[in-house]
Formats: C-alpha cells, sequence, structure tokens
C-alpha cells in the first residue's frame, strides 16, 4: 500500500526461509590491483606484506571483519582466456602471458596454491570458475584433478610435488563466465554453450561426483537463461546471474536499481521450476548471485582497474541490495559481491595502509547480524515515481497492482536470529530529502522485550560524502535509543535495529 506515512508490519510467524550465510561472498579476480597491490604484494616497501606468503596482512584482517564465506575466483571475464598451468610450480618458472579481458600482462605469481592458500588464511571456501573460451574440458578435468583428487594419477601428483599433499576439496566449480557477452573471449550462442556445459558437468561429476556446479546465467530474466536452464537444470546445483546497478549521476536512480534484482530472482526461480516440471527431476536448483555491486563503467572504466570511490548513495544503494537477499532468501543461497579488494570494491589499499569504503559498512552490519530466518515483512510506503535503470522497472511498476511495489522509498527486510531471542530490521530510507517516523508493529505472537532498541546507523549529511586517505565520513554509529513503538529515520540512512523479543 502507497501511503505518506510508513508502516512497518512484522510477524515472526510468517517466514520466507533460513538465510544462507553464502549470500555474503567475495569475489577475487585477476583484474586491476585486486589481486596484485590488493591481497598480495610480496614486495610491500612497508613490509605490511607476511614475508612467507606474500598476503597483505592489514587487508586480510579488514577481510575477515565481513565473515566473508567463500571466494570465487580466478575470475569474471579474466578466466576466460586463463591458462591455469600457468600459475603452478615454482614462480621463476612461471610464464608471463598476454591477458585479454583487461588488456594487461599476468604474471601468474599468484594462482591456484595460492588462492588456496588465501582461503585458508580467510577460513572461507574456494569457488573456481572454469575457462570455457580458450579451454578445454581436458583442461577442466585436470584442474578438477589437481584440486581434488587423492588418487595416484599426474595432477594430483603434481599438487603433491607443487608442496601440497592433502586434495583441497573445492566444492564449488561453474561452467564458464558471462559466455553469453560479446566481450567474452569464446562467445556463444545460449544453446550451443548449453550442449556444451552439459558434457563438461557429466565428465565433471564422473571425476569428482562431491562437486556442486553452477551454469552461467546472464541476467535472469534473459532468453539465455530460459534456455540453458531447461537443457542443465539435471546436472547442476546453481544457476548463476549477473546484475550491476549504476547511479548514472543520480541518487534515487541508484538507490532503487536493486529493484531489477528483485524481479531477476523472481523470474530465474519461475524459469527454474519451469525447467524442473518439463524435466521431471526433484531436486534443489538454486540462485548463485555471483557478480553484484554498483557499478558505473563510465566512472570506473574496467580496463582502468575498476577502482570505484564510493560515496554514501552508494552505500544506501548496497544495503538495498542485501535487503533483496535477504527477502529472497528461499532462492538465493549463494552471492558474491564483486569484488573484494580496490576493483569496485569496499576496501581500497595503498603500499601504505588502506581505508574503508562507504559500501563496507552496511556489507559488515550483513554479514554479521542479519543472519538467521528471513521473515515476510510486509511495508506501506510512499513510492519513487521518477526514471529508473534499467527502464522497465518504471513500466512495471505503472501497471502492477498489489501493495509489494518494487520502488518504496523505505526498503526493509528482517530477521529472527537462530536463538529466536532478537528480530533485527534493516531499513533504508531511500529518500534523499525526507524524513519519517516509522511505526513498526508485530505480530499478536511476539511481544517486544524492554524500554530500548539497539542501532546500528549509517548516515552522514551530505549524500556524496565518501571515505578517503584524508579520513571516513561515513561509519557506522551504534546507539540505543527508547523504543515506544515507532522509529524515527533521518533523510537518506540506513539503520540495522535489534529487537529483544519473546515469542508466544
Amino acid at each position: 500500500m502507497a501511503t505518506s506515512s510508513p508502516i512497518i508490519h512484522i510477524d515472526p510467524a510468517r517466514s520466507i526461509s533460513r538465510v544462507d550465510p553464502r549470500i555474503y561472498s567475495g569475489f577475487t579476480e585477476h583484474m586491476g590491483r585486486c589481486i596484485y597491490g590488493g591481497i598480495y604484494e610480496p614486495e610491500n616497501p612497508n613490509s605490511l606484506a607476511d614475508p612467507n606468503t606474500g598476503f597483505r596482512k592489514d587487508v586480510l584482517s579488514v577481510l575477515k571483519e565481513l565473515n566473508v564465506p567463500i571466494f570465487r575466483y580466478p575470475g569474471g571475464n579474466f578466466v576466460s582466456s586463463y591458462k591455469w598451468q600457468d600459475g603452478i610450480g615454482p614462480k621463476h618458472l612461471r610464464p608471463r602471458r598476454p591477458e585479454l579481458a583487461w588488456l594487461t600482462e599476468e604474471s601468474n605469481q599468484f594462482g591456484t596454491d595460492e588462492f588456496m592458500q588465501f582461503c585458508k588464511a580467510m577460513n572461507a571456501e574456494p569457488y573456481i570458475c572454469l575457462n570455457m573460451g580458450t579451454g578445454t574440458l581436458e583442461d577442466a578435468l585436470a584442474w578438477l584433478e589437481y584440486c581434488n583428487s587423492s588418487a595416484n594419477t599426474y595432477y594430483a601428483n603434481l599438487r603433491r610435488q607443487n608442496g601440497h599433499p592433502e586434495p583441497y576439496k573445492v566444492k564449488y566449480w561453474s561452467l564458464g563466465n558471462e559466455v553469453w557477452g560479446p566481450w567474452q573471449v569464446g562467445q556463444m550462442e545460449s544453446q550451443d554453450y548449453a550442449k556444451k556445459a552439459f558434457q563438461w558437468a557429466k565428465a565433471l561429476k564422473l571425476l569428482d561426483p562431491s562437486i556442486q556446479l553452477i551454469s552461467c546465467g546472464e541476467t535472469g530474466y534473459a532468453n539465455w537463461d530460459r534456455v540453458t536452464l531447461k537443457k542443465l537444470v539435471t546436472v547442476v546445483d546453481y544457476h548463476s546471474i549477473h546484475i550491476y546497478t549504476v547511479s548514472e549521476g543520480n541518487h534515487a536512480v541508484n538507490v532503487i536499481g536493486p529493484a531489477a534484482a528483485e524481479k531477476a530472482l523472481e523470474i530465474t526461480k519461475s524459469l527454474i521450476d519451469l525447467a524442473k516440471i518439463e524435466s521431471g527431476i526433484d531436486k534443489q536448483v538454486t540462485v548463485c548471485f555471483d557478480e553484484w555491486n554498483v557499478w558505473d563503467p563510465v566512472r570506473a572504466p574496467g580496463e582502468k582497474g575498476a577502482e570505484e570511490h564510493y560515496d554514501l548513495s552508494d552505500a544506501l544503494a548496497v544495503a538495498s541490495w542485501l535487503n533483496v537477499f535477504v527477502r529472497k532468501a528461499d532462492i538465493v543461497k549463494i552471492a558474491c559481491i564483486a569484488q573484494s579488494v580496490n576493483v569496485i570494491s569496499p576496501i581500497i589499499t595503498s603500499p601504505k595502509g588502506l581505508f574503508k569504503q562507504t559500501t563496507f559498512y552496511p556489507l559488515k552490519l550483513f554479514a554479521t547480524l542479519m543472519q538467521g530466518t528471513s521473515l515476510n515483512v510486509h511495508v506501506e510506503s510512499p513510492l519513487y515515481t521518477g526514471q529508473t535503470v534499467p527502464d522497465w522497472i518504471e513500466k512495471l511498476e505503472k501497471n502492477s497492482g498489489g501493495d509489494e511495489k518494487l520502488t518504496k522509498y523505505i526498503d526493509v527486510s528482517a530477521v529472527l536470529s537462530d536463538s529466536k531471542d532478537e528480530v533485527r530490521v534493516a531499513i533504508v530510507n531511500r529518500h534523499a530529502t525526507e524524513g519519517y517516523t516509522i511505526p513498526i508493529r508485530f505480530g499478536p505472537a511476539c511481544d517486544v522485550l524492554g524500554e530500548k532498541v539497539k542501532v546500528h546507523e549509517v548516515w552522514s549529511a551530505d549524500l556524496k560524502d565518501n571515505n578517503g586517505w584524508d579520513g571516513e565520513r561515513v561509519q557506522t554509529v551504534e546507539k540505543e535509543l527508547p523504543w515506544s513503538g515507532e522509529y524515527s529515520v533521518k533523510q537518506h540512512s540506513f539503520q540495522l535495529l535489534i529487537f529483544k523479543v519473546k515469542l508466544l
């Protein structure tokens, strides 16, 4: 219901699904300064790198604050011309290669074994994307054997020879990256990709039946997704989709953009169901949203390293993105912010140190606090009715009935904690200039305990405020406030409220 006075209705009895912690995963691509100069800088002039591993100690320390459960590697577009064998063995023997995705050179000083060591240091699981551009099925099987096999075979023995006697047990493997894109080395039509990926999936599962495979999707609402799911639903465990939102210098466009992801997830869920119905299978297939973020390629071109410098508006957009994933907890089980360091990232480094971007703070709050069971929240709110990117958001909103609009100024998700004694409510006020006092009404079987609410707030007076080497103007402020049944949100703000509750 669209109103001038927002109201939030929360009933812990109305649950959606458990929030999978893997929706807070990361992505490390050989692009710009994500790997070299980001997580890996063995020759750092200020002794910030671990002398044994070459990893930036400060970077890993800050990344650990985000509780990242999975890191995707090595791309991204990079993987489509990557020869994984170049990145193993003695470093002085590793070949330097031309790199076709971002038109640079790849030193191969960081490869599979270094990535596994990084994941171990981060207490995270590795996720490998296979090269379906210049790569062959033989290459893919060799990579899987190198990582996972305990047999007395060539690539398993090569791993042992390189100093790693035990298999890495990599669970997640994706069948190519954005193979539909004209920028991709080895671009294919949907039918051709589906046929090839089907054969790859069969062979990979023969070598290691324990792995989980991810099909290469597009946006979730493209014909590519329909065609590939129809063919691959029987052999994959997840379907990947990629969406980036842009600001175009317009705050409303920026924060409303994640509505595209919400609709994409609804459509993808239906396409998965359709493919399962047509194939007659009985298995779970969910979404791996393994590239998402705010990225304006005009503002931060990929070929120049894509180093976005985010402001408060971008932080609010990221919070809206994460609200989508919590609300769609029934279908999205893995999501990887692109990327983890320097490249469209919440962390920016230099040889002397690092700073946390504005987007770091909502990401940390979600990753640490928005765990548990997603609740079906009903929000009455004023609506945004202006330009959207993509433009179909605006068109759908004009012609849709019902209360569940995509363009509400007050954007909310909520979880019931695993201990069932807290309800945590993430509220983004996406309006640039209007604050609201919002009644928050709980269901009849839920009592709010105490007279105070704990609040984590991300806000600054100016939407263009950002963080940098001169200081962090946008951070999280924690406070406890009196609770009387309503909460006042500032204009252009994000807040995460924690209520102590007793379920009746």
